[in-house]
């Protein structure tokens, strides 16, 4: 999401990696060694007492994600000495072996093996297992040397002809690491029945410590202090991350299903580079991309179906078909606000082949729901309310987007062309109960999706959206320093009469959304936390909407599941 402009100039195969320059290598060595001193201090501190020499050690938890029907991806860090810190370089090869259970004690073993963690992956592993039962609680947990790493649960999917009475899913996007605490991750772990979580984007920030959004305030420092450009850096931020308490506590809870967005590279990422990426001053950018992809995989307990994306697609029995989108690797670039290049049918947000991989997948499926994991919004956002006679006449004198005028180009606003296709798609085949599943915007959605925004609703709905807030990131009231409220008191009623196919959005609050399936209907709960920048911050039920089966329109619903 574009909120400011710049404030400064088991082995992973998948992950597309590329032979570094020399320089590169250089740089990364040196940022490295300067980061070791700071970062060593507070990962031994995260130890118990006296056990700094004691390595190996697991510092950054473990974590679980892509659920299959007979299998699940495990993953973890090692730090086999204590200087081997992410992005060191460093650090001995490292046997890590790994159990899986049907009980928490971890005393039924069902599937065992060992990985090897190098300084090639910062000492990352994975470990795909296979061989596992359907709809399936498990818990497992590695080990290195004398060390056990904290146990924890997954979840295998339910069998693709299984006929599943409901699944739920916690939804979240958007956290920046200085802007607040998580606790939107911690209130989803406490719950206790997620079948699994979507991460839709912005998992971490590139940013250099006080250049992204905080009201003025950074609450905790990030590392390394500069903006991220380097694999040395990217491995670090990774394992800031990983260090939070709350985000491993949702990790050990249920297994992820995460796709990227700008800020896994830098802000507003298209195929050619980004805003956040000075060419030449910041190294290439064919160099920068490559290293972030590869950190991520490193990290992530992501399965890719294709080397070097996100996107992918996971089925939940009968019931959940889920199509995950990457929108950053294949987009062109985006244009200036005002441009009525947004409607060129040769510019793309998704790439011809992604976009016919999803729409053929939409058309095949025979699921009750096709769910998408989207990390920009596609529902049209526009201001004012001009009818449709002189909106589109208007919009193409002054070369704005035909549907309406816009105002974020970086969303599917900026490519109508594709916008048009898919939901045609969805039109022509009869396609119903498609909902998107959006974040990136830092704030609360709960959309219809109109075939055409300017002739809405009597154009109908292609499909729906539920559109989940930041966990910390900066949303509106924070951006003006408003007190919370103040800003979505004006600005939601003047959303809403400009766009009649948003029935709710809110503009001020942080939190995580709750999706709740059944066959008769999605439901998504809007959760929020009371401050951002309390570690212990309180959760609250915020709204909740659902589209029933074979309506394509989202409505109010007045309790959570």
């Amino acid at each position: 999401m574009t909120s400011r402009h710049r404030a400064s100039e088991e082995n992973d195969t998948s992950a597309n990696p590329r032979t570094p320059s020399r320089r590169t290598v250089v740089r990364a060595a040196a940022a490295g060694a300067v980061l070791a001193a700071p970062l060593a201090a507070p990962l031994a501190a995260a130890l118990p007492a006296g056990a700094a020499d004691a390595a190996p050690a697991f510092l950054h938890g473990v974590a679980s994600g892509d659920p299959l029907p007979d299998g699940i991806l495990l993953w973890t860090r090692v730090t086999p000495v204590p200087e081997a810190i992410p992005g060191s370089g460093t650090g001995p090869d490292t046997e890590v072996s790994w159990v899986v259970a049907t009980d928490k004690a971890l005393t039924n073993v069902v599937a065992k093996g060992s990985v090897t963690a190098t300084a090639a992956s910062d000492h990352t592993v994975k470990a795909d297992v296979r061989g596992l039962a359907p709809a399936t609680d498990y818990w497992f947990r590695f080990a290195a040397g004398p060390t056990d790493s904290p146990a924890a649960r997954t979840r295998t999917a339910p069998a693709h002809d299984a006929a599943v009475t409901g699944l739920r899913f916690g939804v979240v996007s958007c956290a920046n690491w200085e802007a607040g605490y998580f606790s939107s991750y911690r209130h989803l772990a406490a719950r206790g029945d997620l079948d699994a979580w979507l991460h839709l984007g912005d998992y971490i920030y590139e940013y250099g410590t006080g250049e992204y959004g905080t009201r003025d305030t950074v609450v905790r420092p990030h590392a390394p202090a500069h903006e991220i450009l380097t694999l040395a850096d990217y491995r670090v931020r990774h394992g800031r991350y990983k260090t939070d308490p709350d985000l491993q506590a949702l990790h050990a809870t249920a297994p992820v299903v995460a796709i990227w967005d700008d800020h896994e590279i830098a802000n507003d990422t298209w195929s050619g580079g980004a805003e956040n990426h000075t060419e030449g001053a910041e190294g290439s950018w064919a160099e920068r991309q490559s290293a972030a992809k590869r950190a991520y995989f490193e990290w992530m307990p992501v399965r890719p179906a294709i080397a070097g994306t996100t996107y992918r697609r996971l089925r939940f029995g009968k019931l959940v078909d889920l199509s995950l989108l990457d929108l950053r690797s294949f987009r062109s670039q985006q244009v200036a606000l005002g441009d009525g290049d947004v409607d060129d049918p040769d510019r793309t947000l998704t790439g011809r082949a992604q976009l016919d991989w999803l729409k053929s997948g939409l058309a095949a499926s025979d699921a009750t729901w096709r769910l998408v994991g989207n990390p920009v919004m596609i529902s049209p956002f526009a201001v004012g309310a001009l009818p449709a006679s002189l909106l589109g006449p208007l919009a193409e004198l002054l070369g704005l987007p035909k549907e309406g005028i816009g105002l974020n180009t970086d969303q599917w606003d900026g490519y109508t062309d594709d916008r048009r296709e898919l939901l045609a798609h969805l039109r022509a085949h009869a396609i119903r109960n498609t909902v998107f599943l959006t974040g990136d915007i830092h704030m609360a959605w709960a959309n219809d999706v109109p075939h055409h925004a300017g002739t809405y609703p009597l154009s109908a709905s292609a499909a729906t959206e539920f559109v989940v807030t930041s966990v910390t990131s900066d949303n509106l009231d924070d951006i003006v320093k408003v007190p919370e409220g103040t800003v979505s008191a004006i600005a939601a009623p003047v959303i809403r009469a400009a766009n009649r196919h948003v029935h709710w959005v809110d503009t001020d609050r942080h939190g995580y959304g709750v999706l709740d399936v059944t066959a008769d209907r999605a439901q998504m709960d809007y959760y929020v936390v009371a401050d951002r920048t309390d570690a212990d911050a309180a959760s609250a039920w915020a709204r909740s909407y659902r589209t029933r089966s074979g309506t394509q329109r989202v409505e109010r619903v007045y309790a959570p599941v």
